[in-house]
């Protein structure tokens, strides 16, 4: 076992300090003067609460050589020292455990996979060490120090305890995986759902960097969706906002495994899929690869189905455009392999059931791996080492 990894504290200790760090990390680099502005607060605020995060490496000041002007005296911009610190993120699915060794600025230095053979939680703990070991190996030869770990679970999940409630692809109930992941890397650990996590990494670092209010929508094995409302990810109450996957679309349709009828999980998720199309044209179909190839092909029992499904998804972005009036939904996950073949009828749902200018949203798309997901564990694990004020 190797030693314990250094511990630190984030020397912005105001919700001044995090709000002006978050804001040069996500949107920098920056002059004062405008993040002053972006972040609401005086010139002087702001220097007071960069002060100690340059003294301690975290932020830098300089001039931006390649936006020199060509006259006059050119501005100092603050940015973040991405090399300063290192972040681990995992990302566990049904079959497969995913990590990743991240910056500061949550670029990604070093990724590996891990073959889920059990679901077991003593199992998959035990893969999630080997792989934070793995990576704290590779962080061996930085001079910055791993300063959390990231773990991004589907289902229910309690982060501010650290608990993932109930996953159903792990089968998985009241699992205290935090403390537990604590115990065997000696790291800080952040425990999210996995969308929300996706969602940070999208609101700091990817598409919905600069917005107030936006929506990831995932498809594939589920359908999640992540909300940012006033600047802020919702978890709800109880921990399952967002949850689009299971919002009724069709009450007579097929018998979701939450218990309801015609959710769009249960039409639209891939199992769902496979399900509808063996049954609509009597193939064998091990998985989703070959429900798809066979939709490729042309059947049309099959692209029924697809089209169905993206029906369902449009009607459930729809639905969150109805409630909050976002302004983007970014729609990723790795059912986005078929969007070719739903994409259309995604579009024309959402638009036929999105009330008055709610359908002006901006409804985009954004593949991304599953080390993008991991990534997304890993900002889990920045957000919360900056500060509690930054988490919701």
């Amino acid at each position: 076992m190797r030693p314990t990894p250094r511990a630190e504290t984030f020397p912005a200790n105001t919700p001044a300090a995090s709000q002006v760090f978050t804001t040069v990390l996500s949107q920098g680099p920056l002059p004062r003067l405008e993040v002053a502005r972006r972040v609401g607060l005086s010139p002087a605020a702001v220097t007071k609460a960069v002060r100690p995060l340059i003294e301690a490496g975290y932020l830098v000041e300089g001039v931006d050589e390649e936006a020199r002007p060509a006259l006059g005296r050119p501005a100092n911009l603050v940015r973040v020292d991405g090399g300063r610190a290192l972040f681990i993120g995992v990302k566990v699915t049904g079959d497969e455990i995913i990590a990743v060794l991240t910056d500061l600025c949550c670029r990604i230095r070093v990724a590996r996979h891990l073959p889920l053979s059990e679901r077991e939680p003593k199992a998959v703990l035990a893969g999630i060490t080997d792989l934070v070991q793995q990576l704290l190996g590779e962080a061996d030869g930085s001079s910055a120090p791993v300063l959390g770990l990231g773990i991004a679970v589907s289902g229910d999940v309690d982060r501010g305890e650290g608990t993932v409630r109930y996953s159903p692809f792990l089968e998985w109930r009241d699992v205290p995986l935090a403390e537990l992941a604590a115990m065997t890397t000696g790291l800080p650990v952040t425990v999210d759902n996995d969308v929300r996590a996706l969602t940070v990494a999208e609101q700091w670092f990817g598409a919905g960097v600069g917005l107030s209010d936006f929506a990831v929508v995932t498809v594939g094995a589920g359908i999640g969706c992540g909300l940012v409302v006033h600047g802020r990810v919702v978890a709800g109450a109880h921990g399952v906002a967002g949850e689009i996957g299971h919002v009724t679309v069709d009450p007579a349709g097929p018998l979701c495994h939450c218990g309801n009828r015609g959710c769009v999980e249960a039409i639209a998720g891939e199992a769902a899929i496979v399900r509808q199309i063996r049954e609509a044209t009597g193939a064998e179909l091990p998985d989703a690869e070959a429900a798809l190839a066979l939709a490729r092909e042309g059947v049309a029992a099959a692209r029924d189905v697809y089209a169905r499904a993206g029906e369902a998804i449009g009607r459930g972005i729809a639905t969150v455009a109805n409630l909050l009036g976002p302004e983007r939904v970014i729609i990723s996950g790795e059912g986005l392999a078929a969007y070719d073949l739903f994409a259309e009828q995604i579009r024309d749902a959402f638009v036929a059931a999105a009330f008055g200018s709610a359908a002006r949203c901006d409804v985009r798309t954004h593949p991304l791996p599953f080390d993008e997901w991991a990534r997304g564990a890993a900002a889990t694990a920045i957000q919360s080492f900056i500060g509690p004020d930054t988490s919701r």
